[in-house]
């Protein structure tokens, strides 16, 4: 139903564009006068912004090569795949009411029994400065996540996430979140979800998440950023799955959308476990994010610590952490953008329709994580901290407004942890074209 729903959508903005071919002349309409924009996907709006439509999407296709750690026997393996295929419906209905739908063809985003949405919401404008969200949507926490994937530096966000993945992510629930800008030079949003885990009176899981920015100054090329963030979860009477796999921003080892490493792709468990009702009491995050930008020169970093609260006696709390830091330089000249609506950084748009934008990057991750119920070491884990340090760096180009061409090198470093063959470092690289209309 959903692929013919978008279908329909789809032919009847096509009939459209084709009666206007055919039929020269106006068109007009029994309200307010319109517009039609073509830049970036199809947009109608009436001049008196009462009421809009845009039909955008967003294709994002990867290759990538990897050994050592990233498979479990360190021979090399690769995998291709769309790593985001989104058709995207947004649009505004009687002045204060926004809608938004993103529909996941690549099946990265959501499931087949709730549906692959990254996104379906409805959000209300009419208390400015401040909005209300309701709907299915990611929570607010860290200020990479809060840049859209069509314009982060590096072709996956940083592996701190990876260690609470859930602080960020919609899980297929349903949430309501209120956000604005205050000052000019504030953000702050709120937000309760309730996901699909539930406990075992069929209570689901409640997360609550806090983000709060604080940036005077927050133009394109002159950026100053820091921002705090706090998220939590009940999980009492919950069977959770309290496992730290990460992928280690290779997501050829494991992923959807096409061909992947299979079952030679090596997401190790860095700590947890798979838990039944009554083993975990909570789960709550903290965070901090900073930022600074002036002309073609950005840095940013972000940090996060997390603590799994046992529940049950036999049991410890588990603890991890991680945090990233990261410097991109545009050689072409240009600025990264940047929204204080949302504090997040935006596109790097190139002046140079022929040459486009060129930005060089580099980042280092780091994650620990502090599981005292491992009492015996095993062939590829260690009793104490497993660590892992990763070093990217990257190339990106910014060919048009709309396309954009990314590679990146990886290198990683584990302690304490490796593949079923003793490797406890790996290589990858990894390459994107991305499409957004």
């Amino acid at each position: 139903m959903i692929c013919k729903h978008f279908a329909g959508v789809a032919a009847t903005a096509l009939a459209m564009a084709v009666s206007t071919q055919v039929f020269a002349g106006t068109v007009t309409s029994d309200g307010a006068d319109i517009v039609v924009k073509t830049k970036g996907g199809l947009e109608v709006a009436t001049t008196d912004k009462e009421f809009s439509f845009k039909l955008g999407g967003r294709l994002q296709a990867d290759y990538s090569r990897f050994d050592g750690f990233y498979t479990k026997n360190g021979e090399t393996a690769d995998a291709a795949y769309f790593r985001r295929a989104f058709l995207e419906i947004s649009g505004v209905a009687y002045t204060d009411w926004k809608y938004a739908i993103s529909y996941d063809f690549a099946h990265n985003a959501g499931n087949s029994d709730d549906g692959y949405f990254d996104e379906a919401s409805i959000a209300y404008t009419g208390f400015k400065p401040f909005n209300l969200k309701f709907g299915r949507f990611d929570p607010d926490f860290g200020l990479e996540k809060a840049t859209s994937s069509k314009s982060i530096t590096a072709i996956e966000r940083n592996a701190a996430y990876e260690v609470a993945d859930w602080v960020n992510g919609h899980e297929n629930g349903l949430g309501a979140q209120a956000s604005g800008v205050a000052g000019d030079m504030f953000w702050l949003s709120g937000g309760i979800s309730a996901k699909d885990a539930n406990d075992t009176d069929g209570d689901s899981v409640k997360q609550f998440n806090l983000r709060g920015v604080f940036a005077p100054m927050a133009e394109a090329g002159n950026v100053l950023h820091v921002g705090v963030n706090y998220a939590s979860r009940d999980l009492e009477d919950t069977a959770v799955d309290g496992r730290i796999r990460p992928r280690l921003t290779v997501r050829g080892v494991s992923t959807n959308g096409g061909n992947d490493a299979g079952t030679n792709g090596n997401r190790a468990v860095f700590g947890g476990f798979q838990g039944v009702a009554g083993d975990f009491e909570s789960d709550s995050v903290w965070g901090a994010e900073l930022a600074w930008a002036m002309g073609p020169f950005s840095a940013q970093g972000e940090y996060l610590t997390r603590t799994l609260k046992a529940d049950n006696a036999i049991y410890k709390d588990i603890d991890t952490d991680g945090y990233y830091g990261q410097v991109a330089y545009t050689l072409t000249g240009e600025s990264r953008g940047y929204k204080l609506d949302g504090a997040k950084f935006d596109i790097v748009k190139p002046e140079d329709k022929q040459l486009g934008a060129w930005e060089v990057f580099y980042r280092y991750d780091h994650i620990n994580v502090d599981d005292g119920n491992v009492v015996t070491s095993t062939a590829t884990r260690q009793v104490g901290d497993t660590e892992a340090s990763i070093h990217t760096v990257g190339l990106n180009w910014y060919a048009t407004e709309a396309v954009k061409v990314a590679a990146n090198y990886v290198m990683l470093n584990t302690d304490n942890i490796e593949n079923a063959a003793g490797d406890d470092d790996g290589d990858a690289f990894v390459m994107r074209m991305q499409y957004v209309f």
